[in-house]
């Protein structure tokens, strides 16, 4: 389909067992676009007849993406795949793993919740997953769709189920584009549980509704804006700060200072969507300068291709990289420019004094 078979490393044939045409079929996708979408993600060579497939690619290469099509062809049995499905299937095909051998994290990661048994997604997942549970404070920095808050809400949901925490503290700070929280209906609560949302439906999924009512109501869970975390000190606690790069500076020292004995801090935000008023630094891009290199607290950088939702998201945050990349060329070329002119203009205004200077003398 995409490359010469004689150009691979390797070429495998794989039997899929047992042989049913509605599910080949449910798995080959109209027009062959659920195959067609693994050759193009894993740089393969995929040809089939029937129930048997010929894989022609990198040897890594390869090996992911007859493990994609095992896994894949499981699910036929159950449900109808589309390529959203091959897409995820796609992010935990372990091709980053054989490709970086040496930053495999051990074992499998799994986080265990009352409802959910909630796997990680890929390597960078896995390792974000290990550093919450070792650091006391973890830094989960990327774009949108990369499961950095989801995967930090199970993280707080297994460790109050084992009893490492006494409660849930979800915080974020009450910034908004161009909307004003005073202007809500409501009492503190209501105006900023629209912006917890995401948060919300993460803890709904882990635990059931009402038993997410109990625990709010009994203030095992909370829910509070950065600026009432003043004054306290958080014992034995698991706080999530969402949206920390709308934090200011002083906030996010304030919050980091919060934290005591017995308690886990995750942070997690996206500094390329910045909703400070212009001009105030974000305090979640000054603190990764302050506390590079800091023992005891874990950093994860997500990026585009750990995407978990539709691939068109991973497609737009590549997008947009490349545009605000080309952006600060141009705009760093301009200033080029403009600091050449300025000498020039310097240098002329020395070149006309030293002339008039050297006139009045003779």
């Amino acid at each position: 389909m995409s490359q010469p078979a004689t150009q691979a490393n390797r070429i495998i044939t794989l039997n899929l067992e047992p042989n049913d045409p509605r599910r080949l079929a449910n798995l080959c996708g109209q027009r062959d676009e659920n195959l067609k979408l693994v050759e193009s993600r894993l740089g393969i060579t995929l040809r089939n007849r029937g129930n048997i497939f010929q894989l022609a690619g990198p040897v890594n290469h390869v090996k992911a993406a007859a493990n994609v099509l095992e896994h894949l062809y499981r699910e036929t049995e159950a449900s109808d795949l589309d390529p959203d499905t091959v897409h995820l299937f796609l992010q935990e095909s372990g091709l980053e793993a054989l490709d970086e051998e040496e930053g495999e994290p051990e074992g499998e990661v799994l986080l265990r919740t009352p409802r959910a048994l909630i796997k990680p997604r890929g390597l960078n997942q896995q390792g974000y997953v290990q550093s919450i549970r070792a650091h006391d404070i973890n830094f989960g920095i990327g774009p949108a769709g990369t499961g950095k808050t989801y995967l930090a809400v199970a993280a707080a949901v297994e460790a109050l189920n084992q009893q490492e925490v006494r409660r849930i503290l979800l915080v974020r700070p009450a910034v908004e584009a161009g909307e004003k929280l005073g202007f809500l209906p409501g009492d503190l609560a209501q105006k900023i549980d629209p912006y917890l949302r995401p948060l919300y439906d993460a803890l709904y999924e882990m635990i059931g509704f009402e038993q997410v009512a109990k625990l709010i109501e009994r203030q095992i869970i909370e829910i509070a804006p950065l600026a009432y975390m003043r004054g306290r000190t958080l014992n034995n606690a698991f706080i999530i700060l969402d949206e920390s790069q709308n934090t200011t500076r002083e906030q996010m020292k304030m919050f980091l200072t919060r934290i005591g004995f017995g308690s886990t801090a995750v942070i997690t935000g996206d500094v390329t969507q910045v909703d400070l008023p212009r001009g105030q630094t974000s305090g979640l891009i000054q603190v990764l300068e302050v506390l590079k290199g800091t023992p005891g607290i874990g950093v994860t950088h997500f990026a585009a291709k750990d995407v978990v939702r539709h691939p068109l998201v991973q497609r737009i945050i590549e997008a947009y990289d490349h545009f605000e990349a080309g952006q600060e060329a141009e705009d760093r070329a301009k200033r080029e420019v403009r600091d050449q002119e300025r000498e020039a203009i310097r240098q002329e205004r020395l070149d006309r004094i030293n002339r008039s200077d050297s006139e009045r003398m003779d």
